[in-house]
């Protein structure tokens, strides 16, 4: 099955990446650059890139993500601390990401004779996140089956969307991945914040996966803070 692999450079996607190599044909990798306040994931796509020997292809997204404005990933607002679950993380929601990034991938798929665009969204973030869920991404690959009824015949490859942040890493240690050449944190400082919810997220896969989190972090200990806020709430 020949993939393509929308890969943000984060520990979700290059590890999907890693999968994909190994079990299909993967043809590139297709990163987008909205205008993140963390661009810097982009150079850990590329590195994946070169890595596992395919294109790297960069969508500049800016104009459209500067009128998706309201998103602390993309506007002047503050990431919030805490765990994925809790209130407060809508405020890094960017309307219809997904939805734009998978549009263009189907398109690219098309273009190019592939059969099928691989997307890392995950269970985790069906909290917060609607096109992370399963009815999106069934309901997003029927709609393509019709946007190219006649002319391609590509299938949605969402292979994490029921399972969890630890599966992933489960799988990405399965597949060989360099964890610590994968970038999370919504922050985009010299190293992952640890307060950030996806660094939370991140820092809570591998204790639950029971394996070894080669990343550094500003504050290592606040995600059992997190947690433990996320369970008496």
């Amino acid at each position: 099955m020949k993939t393509i692999v929308i890969c943000s450079g984060g520990l979700d996607s290059v590890s999907l990446a890693h999968m994909v190599k190994n079990e299909h044909e993967l043809t590139c990798l297709v990163s987008f650059d909205y205008g993140q306040r963390h661009r810097k994931e982009l150079d850990y796509a590329a590195a994946c890139a070169v890595r596992l020997g395919v294109p790297h292809n960069v969508i500049d997204l800016r104009p459209i993500g500067a009128a998706l404005t309201g998103s602390a990933l993309t506007d002047d607002i503050s990431v919030p601390d805490g765990h994925y679950a809790e209130e407060t993380m809508r405020i890094t929601v960017v309307p219809n990401r997904n939805a734009i990034m998978l549009t263009i991938a189907f398109g690219i798929a098309a273009a190019r004779g592939d059969d099928a665009v691989a997307a890392a969204v995950h269970g985790g973030d069906h909290f917060i996140y609607p096109d992370c869920r399963p009815a999106f991404t069934e309901s997003f690959e029927a709609m393509q089956r019709a946007a190219l009824d006649g002319y391609a015949d590509i299938r949605l490859f969402a292979p994490f969307v029921r399972r969890t942040k630890a599966d992933i890493v489960t799988e990405g240690a399965r597949h060989g991945t360099p964890f610590a050449e994968t970038w999370s944190c919504y922050k985009g400082g010299a190293h992952h914040c640890g307060r950030c919810g996806t660094c939370v997220e991140r820092r809570e896969a591998f204790h639950l996966a029971d394996i070894e989190d080669p990343t550094e972090y500003e504050d290592p200990d606040f995600w059992c803070e997190a947690i433990a806020r996320k369970e008496t709430a």
